[in-house]
């Protein structure tokens, strides 16, 4: 690739739920995307058939998280089908994996890590938001750096990157050339470039989601999938192109 042909930075990470966002994503002017089913549940293992499928449709490179269910402390199985889905996804031919293994002491498990990074191979490896949740965050980047991991995804482990941005700004100076901080956290259009500016964030990540009615025209209100929110079989939540594309604008204005 050519310097004419780099994204312009920051680059722009879409984190989305499925085929269809990640065609908006790419349609919008992502320059990668995050790969999940369920973000409900804070993004899960999508099916290997939306996998290919992705590949199929896909210009831009993609990453596909590798979360057997929310959490972040895993069982022996669990872990072993972690292990198992990098493998696949290597040889079906992704660009990355998003990994996250910590100790239930709140630091980062290192020997998992390091082991899912070994099954990774070639591909990039990122560590997802398992890395907000830990006990110490200078610690915790080390550790990452330590199992081989490349990039951390990371809100300054608070619930937005406006309220973490001190820890966001710090994190960019501790890794300095040693790992990517791929920030996260509620940004949008309005402040994404401020974020940018008072962290210096090469990759930046977000999720522009809204919620649309079903095109189901019968309904039965008496029955629910799960929960007791029964609305909620028949409304969608889809990425927002339009959001996409203006939350890129505003951050590599």
């Amino acid at each position: 690739m050519t310097d004419t042909e780099r994204p312009r930075l920051p680059l722009i990470e879409i984190c989305v739920e499925g085929i269809d966002g990640l065609l908006a994503a790419q349609a919008a002017g992502a320059d990668r995307v995050e790969l999940c089913a369920s973000l409900v549940e804070g993004g899960v293992t999508p099916s290997f058939g939306m996998v290919r499928a992705a590949l199929e449709l896909a210009r831009i490179p993609f990453h596909v998280i590798v979360r057997p269910r929310g959490d972040f402390l895993y069982s022996d199985a669990e872990y072993r089908s972690m292990l198992a889905d990098v493998r696949t996804l290597r040889e079906l031919g992704v660009a990355g994996v998003v990994v996250g293994c910590l100790n239930a002491d709140g630091t980062i498990d290192e020997k998992r890590m390091s082991e899912l990074v070994q099954a990774a191979g070639h591909l990039n490896v990122t560590c997802h938001r398992a890395f907000d949740m830990t006990r110490d965050p200078t610690d915790a980047l080390e550790a990452l750096i330590r199992s081989k991991v490349g990039r951390v995804l990371t809100s300054g482990q608070r619930d937005t990157a406006l309220e973490g941005v001190a820890l966001l700004a710090d994190l960019v100076r501790q890794a300095g050339k040693r790992i990517i901080i791929l920030g996260c956290g509620g940004l949008d259009p309005n402040n994404i470039a401020e974020v940018r500016e008072r962290t210096g964030l090469t990759e930046m990540h977000f999720a522009a989601l809204k919620d649309v009615p079903s095109a189901m025209r019968y309904r039965n209100p008496r029955v629910g999938m799960g929960g007791t929110d029964l609305d909620r079989e028949y409304r969608n939540t889809v990425t927002d192109a339009a959001l996409v594309a203006a939350t890129i604008a505003a951050a590599k204005a």
